[in-house]
């Protein structure tokens, strides 16, 4: 599925919701929010987002633990999940957090700075129900690496939102 038709299923799960989205990223640096924009209508839905590409923002602006960062870096299933919980937050409107909150994090190449392989990629996707991470090691140059995880949190949003509407 393309990163166009996911994102337009992201936003008609969410319409069918009437849920809001706020996304977090840091190794997409903007391609999801690019995405659900391109989308007309997309903001009936979409709160916005945060490229929190340097590692001290996942913290200062997201809330992610401080002492998880130091200890595993910022590319870890823990801090995919504490960045889609802390956008919920970040851009909360009137006090109410957005109902989806979606993070990508990992590592696009062409070197990796910590050992793990180029084309590690953590996926959070956060919802009042549930907060799930996935985790793959994507082929391909830094671009393809970057649409995929861009293509690939599109489509764990469409499954969360899915599989929580059946459970609410």
């Amino acid at each position: 599925m393309s990163s166009s038709t996911a994102a337009a299923s992201v936003l008609a799960a969410l319409r069918e919701r009437g849920w809001s989205i706020a996304v977090a990223e840091s190794l997409t640096g903007g391609l999801v929010v690019s995405a659900l924009v391109d989308v007309p209508g997309a903001s009936a839905s979409l709160r916005g987002g945060v490229v929190a590409y340097d590692t001290a923002l996942k913290s200062s602006v997201l809330g992610v633990d401080e002492g998880l960062l130091t200890a595993h870096g910022p590319v870890h299933p823990e801090v995919a999940r504490q960045m889609a919980d802390g956008v919920r937050r970040a851009l909360a409107v009137d006090g109410r957090p957005a109902d989806v909150g979606v993070s990508t994090t990992g590592i696009a190449g062409p070197a990796s700075p910590d050992g793990q392989p180029v084309g590690t990629v953590h996926i959070g996707v956060a919802t009042p129900e549930a907060v799930t991470v996935s985790s793959w090691v994507l082929p391909g140059g830094r671009a393809d690496i970057r649409s995929g995880a861009c293509a690939q949190a599109l489509a764990d949003v469409v499954d969360a939102v899915r599989r929580d509407g059946l459970a609410g």
